[in-house]
């Protein structure tokens, strides 16, 4: 599992979803006044004042009215849209997407609670009639209802954060590229009808891309060639108007080659809970040990590997059900089985620090059996998936693999990663990052942390693929270097991203963005008898990343073209191993 994004030499893709926008934004929608050609009776003292909304200046063209619905004022139009960010099927379960906010929201009073007079401080409080669909030419209304928490005869506030957070689910559904709420007046004073206008867009979208060079090594030389690798996810969000994904995904480099098919139906069986599947092959290659490796297999024709090779087949899949807990937390169950193939060297040594010890390969021989059961918590508050300026992103994460129903592997894994994004008043925006996991137990070392998904310097893994053979950069002159999987990680980092471009049309934004963090990674054997020949400061297996680039918004998606992957071939990294005594 990696938790965070890939990273490419050339071009990386990434969407994410998202369920939350400014509270300001659908209380302005909320809380303008009627159109005038509205007539509004005066109420009673004791009755709440009318609802009301107006159209945003320049609106586009609205859509019709059903025809199908009671005669009413006119609806305003949406605003005109800044750009939707790209719109794609989860990544996991519970993930979402929003698109970008349009000028109006960018320029929003303050919230009621903040403007209203000292004399105006009582809740505005209506009762909900009734719910209006408009727009959806494609999506079914009970998909866009499914989404929403309120229902007719319910008592709504203005000021409940709920209203807000709602059209902020819908946009991240990744169905619409607006999404309007208006209040109209209902059949009698202090009710009203909830009217939801969306603009469709393309559901069809790529996901994620990958592209880049990693130093690899081949099972029959002792070569350090450089090789490509490339990855891509597509998917239908909401196929045939029913909400559902399905998407497809396909890894590969010279030597190793994964795909992956999923699903995600947001309203199983037209009921509150949702359910995800995929299946999953790949024919993998790895390799184990430090350095000084030796190693014996009777099978490899010619030459000897400089790492010792592990060969590997994975076929299996998982099932998943969720719910929401409320508009912006979900909680998810997973199930996972797969039946793993592994061909291993009969022996294989290494020197670790300046010991000679046996290589872990962290996997056992021939036919295994994987099963673990998953629960997932998440919070996703950021206001847009790609390049947000503000919100949470924290997920909780428990595994437990399932020896009981045949399992090979007994292990236990807990994941805690939290992501906070600030505006500046420059439109400049500041990320802070955290990331926490321990796995206790058996593990195969496909399922432990990777270097590479905490350094920026190594390509991160893409369904389950490592490419790289290279240690950690090892700035800091630590251990690390010893260390490619590890069974305990940690990362902080920070993001500064400074806005370059805003548009309308194919492209939406250009951001330029720099990062600096720390990690570590580390096994209980570092930690209880760490290798030979480190001492002091040394014996803490942690090192520094770094990137710097560019991201771009648009209509196909978010694209990264990162340069901390290509800097990662230049000799700044420190050896700190020990020479042993000849």
């Amino acid at each position: 599992m990696n938790p965070f994004c890939p990273r490419a030499v050339a071009l990386s893709m990434v969407s994410r979803r998202s369920c939350a926008w400014s509270l300001a934004g659908a209380l302005h929608l909320l809380l303008s006044p009627i159109p005038a050609a509205v007539a509004q009776p005066e109420p009673p003292e004791s009755a709440p004042p009318e609802p009301a909304a107006t159209s945003s200046p320049t609106p586009p063209s609205p859509s019709p009215p059903d025809p199908a619905a009671p005669p009413t004022a006119p609806v305003p139009a949406p605003p005109p849209v800044q750009g939707p960010s790209s719109s794609s099927a989860p990544t996991s379960p519970g993930a979402s997407a929003a698109v970008e906010a349009s000028p109006a929201d960018r320029a929003l009073p303050k919230p009621p609670g903040q403007s209203r007079s000292a004399a105006n401080q009582s809740p505005l409080r209506y009762t909900l009639e009734s719910i209006e669909v408009r727009g959806n030419a494609k999506t079914r209304s009970r998909v866009v209802l499914r989404y929403v928490p309120f229902h007719p005869g319910d008592i709504i506030d203005v000021d409940e954060p709920a209203i807000a957070l709602t059209r902020y689910r819908l946009l991240g559904t990744g169905f619409f590229r607006d999404v309007q709420f208006n209040l109209r007046k209902g059949s009698s004073r202090g009710r009203v009808v909830l009217v939801i206008e969306v603009v469709e867009r393309n559901t069809l979208v790529v996901s994620d891309v990958l592209m880049g060079i990693a130093e690899g090594a081949s099972i029959h030389s002792d070569s350090r060639d450089l090789t490509p690798y490339a990855g891509f996810d597509i998917a239908e969000t909401n196929l045939g108007g029913t909400g559902i994904t399905l998407g497809a995904a396909l890894a590969l480099d010279r030597s190793q080659l994964a795909l992956r098919l999923r699903f995600l139906d947001p309203a199983f069986l037209g009921g509150d809970f949702m359910t995800h599947g995929e299946l999953i092959y790949s024919d993998a290659v790895d390799f184990a040990g430090n350095t000084d490796v030796v190693w014996d297999d009777p099978s490899q024709v010619s030459g000897v590997p400089r790492l010792a090779p592990i060969t590997y087949n994975r076929f299996g899949g998982s099932l998943g059900a969720g719910t929401d807990l409320s508009v912006s937390t979900q909680l998810w169950f997973n199930y996972r089985l797969e039946t793993i193939e592994t061909h291993l060297p009969r022996f294989a040594s290494h020197r670790r620090g300046l010991d000679r010890e046996p290589v872990p390969f962290d996997i056992l021989p021939d036919h295994s059996v994987l099963s673990t059961v998953r629960a997932s918590l998440q919070q996703d508050t950021r206001d847009k998936p790609f390049l947000p300026t503000t919100g949470w992103l924290t997920t909780l994460t428990g595994e437990v693999s399932l020896s009981p129903t045949g399992s090979d592997y007994a292990y236990q894994r807990l994941d805690l990663s939290i992501s906070r994004w600030w505006k500046l008043p420059s439109d400049h925006v500041i990320r802070l990052d955290a990331f926490a996991g321990a796995i206790t137990g058996t593990a195969p070392f496909f399922e432990q942390y990777y270097v590479g998904d905490f350094s920026d310097f190594l390509p991160a893994r893409f369904l389950g693929l490592s490419f790289d053979t290279r240690p950690s950069p090892n700035f800091l002159g630590t251990d690390i270097i010893e260390i490619r999987y590890a069974r305990y990680a940690g990362k902080l980092s920070g993001e500064y991203r400074i806005p370059l471009y805003r548009g309308t049309r194919s492209v939406y934004g250009i951001d330029f963005f720099s990062n600096l963090g720390v990690f570590g990674i580390a096994n209980p054997r570092d930690i209880e008898r760490p290798p030979s020949g480190y001492s002091g400061a040394s014996r803490l297996p942690v090192d520094l990343t770094a990137n710097l680039g560019f991201r771009m918004d648009t209509s196909a998606g978010g694209f990264s073209f990162a340069f901390a992957n290509v800097l990662g071939f230049l000799p700044l990294e420190r050896d700190s191993r020990p020479e042993p005594v000849q």
